[in-house]
C-alpha cells in the first residue's frame, strides 16, 4: 500500500478531518469558550470525551496543529504550548517531584539551563554529563533517577549526543527519555527511532520557520509504559496507560499552569510547517557551504558544525541524520578579530536572538544568550568569548559567503 511522503502528509493533514466550509486550512478559532446544547454532553467532555470546553486546554486550531506535528514525529499524541520553554517546563514540573533525580546533558540551551536551575531549587536532583559519551549517562544513574534529557544537536557548540546508546540505557533502566528535537526538526530526525519517550519541539524555530510566531509541542512516542511510572496522579490513571503521561502534561501544563498556545500563532505555525522540508534542505545546504568556507578563512579560528569531517561527532551525525546536518554553526573568530566589529560589518545577516528563521541570524553567544550563566558554566559548555552563533537562512549561497568574507576581511585589514 502506498504511503504518502513527509510533505504530502503535512500539506493535506487538515483535510483528514472535516474542515469548515471546505477551507484548505483549518481556520482560526479565537473563541475562549465552547458551548453545548446538551448539559450532559458538556459534562462528558469534562470527564474525558473528545471535545472543547475552555481554550486554555486547547482549541480546534491547536488540535489541527498538534495533528501535523504528530504526523511529523510519528507519535501517539501531541500537545502544543505557547513556547518551547513552556513545553519543557510542563514536562519537567509535571513528571518530576522533590527528591527525584534527572540526568541532563551539560550542553543545553541557555534558557533550558536556567529552567533546570529552578528545578534544583525546587528539590529535584540533577546531574549534568557530557551526553556525547553515553558511559557518563550510565554512570550518573541513581536509584531515584526518573528521567534523562538531552538535545539532539547542542546550541551553539553543535555537540551531537550519543542518542541511540542513551536510548538503550533508558530502556534497560526503565527511565523516561526526553529528547529536544528543535535543532534537527522531525524532517531531519525522529527521536522515536532511538527510543525516546517524549519529544519536544520549539515550533517557533524550524517548524514555524518564519520568525512570526512562538510555540512549542510535546509528542509522546508511545514507547514508554506509563503504568510503571510512579509520578502519575490517580486522576489520570484512567483508560489505556499509554496516554497517562501526555494527559498529565496537558492537564497540568495547560489547565493548571496556563502555558496555552493561542489560535493565531498556532495557525501561522501550521501554515509555515507545510514548507519545512523545502526550507530545511536549503538551511542544511547553505550551512554546510558556509561552514566549509569559514573553516579555511584566516579570520576564523574554528568552526563547529557536524557536517565537517573534523567535527568530533561527524560520523555519528551522519549515521543519525544522513547527509543533513542542520542550519546552526558555532564560529570562533581568530585572535585579533573583535566579535562586535565583525557582526557590525555584516550586511545581510541580521543580529537577532533567534534561530530557524528563513533569514540568517547571528549574535555573540557569550555576551548575550549565555551571559547570565557565568564564565565557569560557559567554559563547561565550550562557549568561547569569541564564539558567534549563526543560524543560517535560505538566502542565495553566494550572497552569504560574500557577506561573511567581506566582514571578516574588513576586520583583518582593520
Amino acid at each position: 500500500m502506498h504511503q504518502n511522503g513527509f510533505t504530502t502528509t503535512i500539506l493535506h493533514s487538515d483535510r483528514q478531518q472535516s474542515v469548515e466550509h471546505g477551507a484548505v486550512h483549518k481556520p482560526m478559532h479565537p473563541s475562549s469558550e465552547f458551548a453545548y446544547d446538551d448539559a450532559r454532553e458538556l459534562a462528558a467532555v469534562f470527564q474525558g470525551k473528545a471535545g472543547f470546553t475552555y481554550a486554555r486546554q486547547g482549541t480546534p486550531t491547536t488540535t489541527a496543529l498538534e495533528a501535523k506535528v504528530n504526523h511529523m514525529e510519528g507519535g501517539k499524541g501531541t500537545v502544543s504550548f505557547a513556547t518551547g520553554m513552556a513545553a519543557l517546563s510542563a514536562i519537567f514540573t509535571t513528571l518530576l517531584r522533590r527528591g527525584d533525580h534527572l540526568v541532563s546533558s551539560q550542553f543545553v540551551f541557555g534558557n533550558t539551563n536556567s529552567l533546570l536551575g529552578t528545578l534544583l531549587e525546587l528539590g529535584v536532583e540533577i546531574t549534568f554529563v557530557d551526553a556525547t559519551d553515553a558511559a557518563q549517562v550510565r554512570a550518573a544513574i541513581q536509584p531515584n533517577t526518573r528521567m534523562v534529557f538531552t538535545e539532539t544537536i547542542a546550541n551553539p557548540g553543535t555537540q551531537v549526543a550519543d542518542l541511540a546508546v542513551i536510548g538503550e540505557i533508558c530502556r534497560e533502566k526503565n527511565l523516561v527519555y526526553v529528547v529536544d528535537n528543535t535543532l534537527t526538526s522531525p524532517w531531519m530526525f525522529r527521536p522515536s527511532g532511538v527510543g525516546a519517550s517524549l519529544v519536544m519541539n520549539s515550533l517557533s524555530k524550524y517548524i514555524g520557520g518564519h520568525g512570526n510566531a512562538l510555540g512549542g509541542a510535546v509528542t509522546d512516542t508511545g514507547l514508554y509504559d506509563w503504568s510503571g511510572y510512579g509520578n502519575i496522579y490517580e486522576a489520570y490513571r484512567k483508560g489505556p496507560s499509554t496516554g497517562w503521561g501526555l494527559t498529565q502534561i496537558k492537564k497540568k501544563g495547560l489547565r493548571d499552569m496556563g502555558g496555552t498556545l493561542a489560535a493565531e500563532p498556532a495557525h501561522r505555525i501550521a501554515v509555515g510547517a507545510e514548507t519545512l522540508a523545502l526550507r530545511m534542505a536549503k538551511h542544511c545546504a547553505n550551512a554546510l557551504a558556509l561552514a566549509r568556507f569559514l573553516e579555511s578563512h584566516p579570520g576564523v579560528a574554528k568552526v563547529h558544525y557536524p557536517g565537517l569531517a573534523g567535527h568530533p561527532q561527524h560520523a555519528r551525525a551522519a549515521a543519525l541524520f544522513g547527509a543533513r546536518f542542520g542550519g546552526l554553526l558555532g564560529v570562533e573568530l581568530a585572535d585579533g578579530v573583535d566579535c562586535f566589529d565583525f557582526l557590525n560589518r555584516l550586511r545581510i545577516v541580521l543580529m537577532a536572538t533567534h534561530l530557524g528563521d528563513t533569514r540568517s541570524l547571528a549574535l555573540p553567544a557569550a555576551h548575550t544568550i549565555y551571559y547570565e550563566m557565568g564564565a565557569e558554566r560557559r567554559k563547561q559548555m565550550g562557549i568561547a568569548d569569541s564564539l558567534i552563533r549563526v543560524s543560517v537562512g535560505i538566502e542565495d549561497e553566494a550572497d552569504l559567503l560574500f557577506d561573511f568574507d567581506q566582514a571578516l576581511t574588513g576586520c583583518l585589514k582593520g
